[in-house]
């Protein structure tokens, strides 16, 4: 062991794999970073260089953050957003509060779950956010296939809820969103493009689809 690295002491009761997790954990600067800041998970950082490049957050802004459990990318976001804003979180699961964010335990899939939203924002959302992945099984094309049907959803409810000019960005994994969801966001959005953040570990195969320039309602599939 040379330098700062750090090793798990004892693989006893372990397998390979939570060795290999816990050594990547004790290693990782971005996960000792979003303890020392109060992030709840080190995928904050990875919003905070996305907003770095492509400036997606102002104190304006309406934002929807769907999956958000446990809340490291409305943390982030409440950093940026003033009362003039909104920071609207949705998952499935139950989320400890936020300052500065409205949290619901709600079903993006609900019929009435666009309404909701828009009720909570006080209208048409300016930046729809998903880091949701399924559970990962062990099966890198089955986690794919689970993941992109996430990242549909996510997308067909940013389609409900954003307001023209708005944005979307959202996980998905290995290549990148099908050719078919691919040209769905490029017939809604302006600018679409797939980006991995510094933050994301080099050996996963997540990837951040991108989307801005909303193009509004009357461009949206009947």
């Amino acid at each position: 062991m040379t330098g700062n690295d750090r090793r798990v002491r004892s693989t006893r009761g372990r397998n390979a794999s939570s060795t290999r997790w816990l050594d990547r954990q004790l290693n990782d600067p971005y996960v000792a970073a979003a303890k020392s800041k109060g992030y709840r998970s080190r995928a904050a950082f990875k919003l905070k260089e996305l907003d770095q490049r492509f400036h997606l957050l102002h104190r304006k802004t309406r934002v929807l953050d769907l999956g958000a459990a446990p809340g490291g990318w409305s943390q982030v976001a409440a950093e940026h957003i003033t009362a003039e804003g909104k920071i609207v979180a949705v998952d499935i699961l139950p989320m400890e509060p936020i300052t500065g964010v409205e949290i619901f335990e709600l079903d993006m899939l609900a019929d009435d779950a666009p309404d909701i939203i828009k009720t909570a924002l006080g209208g048409a959302a300016d930046l729809v956010l998903t880091d949701m992945a399924s559970p990962t099984t062990g099966h890198r094309a089955t986690d794919h296939i689970r993941t992109l049907a996430l990242f549909e959803a996510a997308l067909e409810l940013a389609i409900e809820v954003l307001h023209p000019g708005g944005a979307f960005v959202g996980k998905v994994f290995q290549g990148g969103a099908t050719n078919e969801l691919l040209a769905r966001a490029k017939k809604h959005f302006a600018d679409v493009k797939h980006v991995k953040p510094p933050a994301s570990r080099a050996e996963s195969v997540e990837l951040y689809l991108v989307a801005l320039g909303f193009k509004g309602k009357k461009d949206r599939a009947p």
